[in-house]
């Protein structure tokens, strides 16, 4: 077993600051310790497990004094992770892989990409605090991913189901002829179930199977949108009642801002996440801006959808989003 090192003291006899950095994964989490001039401490493994968290921030704090931490994946791998050290009263900064070009040059290794995210939280380079996905937002999200894999689902079990109906029996394609899509799942879910082994009994049974899951998946999502529409009214309840903004694109912008929002420096930073703010472009004597390219895509194409204005749309949707975390001044007791 290794022996756990002294914790480094400065000049003075203070213990120093240090800086950690994670590389994580599904099973196990990589970490690196270093000091506050970029010296590497140590490096180590733990597994991704409550217990594993404990010990990864327990051996980080012998080093000295940890206040600071550069993790890489907060939103997947290190989301578990992220949480318990915002827990434990670290910062946690969201870090991106190390470039091409860099790892070119210093190779790879879980060790070098912990290193890495901790160096990258030292120099400056890493600035974006990471989401906490510990709150009503991290709910949304849940919903909102079930809900796109649902709708995805259904569209899928049309197009197959107007697929079979194209080469069906003459018979029963005519008799399902100029149906909307309603009325045609519901005239294929009713059809009498199909028995032997013969083509025309085929395409009965399927149409009838496909039909049936439409209608399942279409209740699934009513349902998701529910608990999206009450999760957002109990959130930020005058998002909904902005034009153009529905259950879908409230959740899109939501999820991107997180359950801190006020992690964004300000209106600004939130058109720059959702990538509709001016980027500079200019060379030379040419002075030009071009749009942003970057951000998230979902809160992007939100914005698209609300309206085309999207950088003033940015703008009244973080006065929403920020409004609903500032708490409610409790009324003046009477004397």
């Amino acid at each position: 077993m290794t022996r756990q090192a002294p914790p480094l003291h400065d000049t003075t006899g203070h213990p120093e600051d240090t800086v950690l950095g994670v590389d994580t994964h599904k099973d196990v989490h990589v970490a690196a310790v270093i000091t506050s001039t970029g010296a590497m401490l140590d490096t180590r493994s733990f597994p991704t497990t409550r217990e594993g968290y404990r010990q990864l921030l327990s051996w980080a704090r012998a080093f000295g004094i940890l206040k600071r931490a550069g993790v890489e994946c907060t939103g997947s791998y290190g989301a578990a992770l992220t949480r318990y050290l915002q827990s434990e009263g670290i910062a946690v900064t969201e870090v991106n892989q190390p470039d091409k070009a860099l790892r070119r040059r210093r190779g790879k290794t879980d060790a070098i990409d912990a290193a890495a995210a901790a160096q990258a939280v030292l120099s400056g380079r890493a600035t974006a605090t990471a989401k906490t996905t510990d709150g009503p937002v991290e709910t949304v999200r849940m919903f909102k991913m079930a809900k796109s894999s649902a709708v995805k689902s259904r569209s899928q079990a049309i197009n197959q189901l107007k697929a079979v109906l194209v080469s069906a029996d003459p018979a029963l394609r005519e008799s399902l002829a100029g149906l909307s899509n309603p009325k045609l799942i519901r005239r294929c879910s009713e059809l009498e179930t199909a028995t032997g082994a013969t083509p025309a009994m085929a395409a009965r049974h399927t149409l009838r199977l496909l039909a049936s899951r439409i209608r399942h998946l279409t209740e699934e999502i009513n349902d998701l949108t529910a608990r999206i529409t009450s999760a957002i009214t109990s959130y930020a309840p005058k998002l909904l009642d902005c034009y153009g903004v529905g259950p879908d694109t409230a959740a899109a912008l939501l999820i991107a801002a997180g359950d801190n929002p006020d992690r964004m420096g300000g209106e600004g930073s939130f058109a720059a996440l959702c990538g509709v703010s001016p980027v500079e472009a200019s060379s030379g004597k040419t002075q030009r801006r071009r749009l942003n390219r970057g951000g998230d895509r979902q809160a992007n194409s939100a914005l698209y959808t609300i309206r085309c204005l999207k950088r003033y749309v940015a703008r009244e949707i973080y006065q929403l989003i920020t409004v609903a975390r500032k708490p409610t001044p409790a009324p003046a007791s009477a004397d």
